[in-house]
């Protein structure tokens, strides 16, 4: 039998034990939340040295500050530089419609050539104003049918999970292609606010014609495209007549500079004229031609031939 004092020890002891046992733990816990606290302040503390040495700041405020901005043309996906050789062997081609698409389209085509020609008075006396005012309708519409074809190849791809066949890079470059070319019509004469107030009822009204049409028949409006690009290659091959003839109303287009932004895009000459620029225009105008027309024959499910740039 366990004497009464034997229990009362053993008491103590337990008790002792427990208590070294809880501050042991309380002693632990506080070393480790000591140590949290000193990782989580170190750790700020190297973030603000961070913060301190880039300077967030001016670093941001700097790259949208429009002084710092690259010129126009600079960032610009890839597209063909022609050489001088090239611009001046483009001819005036056309490709016979065969079919009910085809005649469609090239009808379509047609139609809205002979109705702006009369509205924009380039069947009488020409100038430079006339020439100006029809360069630089004609691109804010020549760049809506490869960024809407493009749009449409996208979500299509999207929607489907399949792949694209390699279109949409050259629908996207000519949309840019076209879109360089009104920058550079602009750096010449600043439309009006009616010639402003047409381009945007005449986008709209083209924007939902060419997203329809194409939803219904890409081929039917590649072929549109090749046709009115032949038609751009012929405008641009009387333009350049009045340019080079010594009695034509845009002769001093032979000695004017360049626009910088036109330079910088085709990568001219420094002492390049607006010849020369009229000439690299015509140029992308022949090469979207056979690139629309290669697209309409093909099946949209056909791979694309053109690589990026060309």
């Amino acid at each position: 039998m366990i004497s009464r004092p034997t229990i009362v020890l053993g008491r103590i002891l337990k008790q002792h034990i427990v208590i070294t046992s809880f501050r042991q733990l309380s002693y632990s816990s506080q070393v480790l939340c000591s140590k949290k606290e000193y990782s989580q302040a170190d750790f700020d503390k190297r973030v603000q040295e961070q913060i301190s040495e880039i300077n967030t700041g001016d670093n941001f405020v700097s790259k949208t500050k429009s002084a710092h901005e690259p010129p126009i043309g600079a960032s610009s996906l890839p597209h063909p530089i022609w050489s001088d050789d090239e611009v001046r062997s483009i001819t005036i081609t056309h490709r016979q419609p065969k079919g009910f698409i085809d005649w469609s389209a090239y009808l379509t085509v047609q139609f809205l050539r002979k109705g702006f020609d009369i509205l924009s008075g380039y069947n009488r006396k020409r100038d430079e104003g006339v020439w100006i005012n029809r360069i630089t309708f004609l691109e804010t519409v020549a760049g809506v049918p490869g960024m809407v074809a493009a749009m449409v190849r996208h979500l299509n791809s999207l929607r489907r999970m399949e792949r694209d066949h390699g279109w949409i890079h050259t629908l996207l470059e000519e949309a840019e292609n076209e879109r360089m070319h009104l920058m550079t019509a602009l750096q010449l004469k600043k439309p009006s606010w009616m010639f402003r107030a047409g381009v945007v009822g005449t986008q709209g009204f083209f924007v939902t014609f060419f997203s329809l049409a194409y939803l219904i028949s890409p081929k039917y409006c590649h072929r549109f495209v090749g046709y009115l690009e032949e038609e751009a290659v012929v405008t641009y091959t009387k333009c350049l007549l009045d340019i080079e003839n010594e009695n034509g109303c845009l002769k001093h287009w032979k000695t004017t500079p360049a626009p910088k932004v036109a330079i910088t895009y085709w990568k001219l000459k420094p002492t390049a004229t607006l010849l020369d620029v009229t000439l690299a225009i015509r140029a992308d105008e022949a090469h979207h031609r056979v690139v629309n027309h290669t697209l309409g024959s093909m099946k949209k499910t056909d791979y694309n031939p053109y690589k990026p740039g060309e």
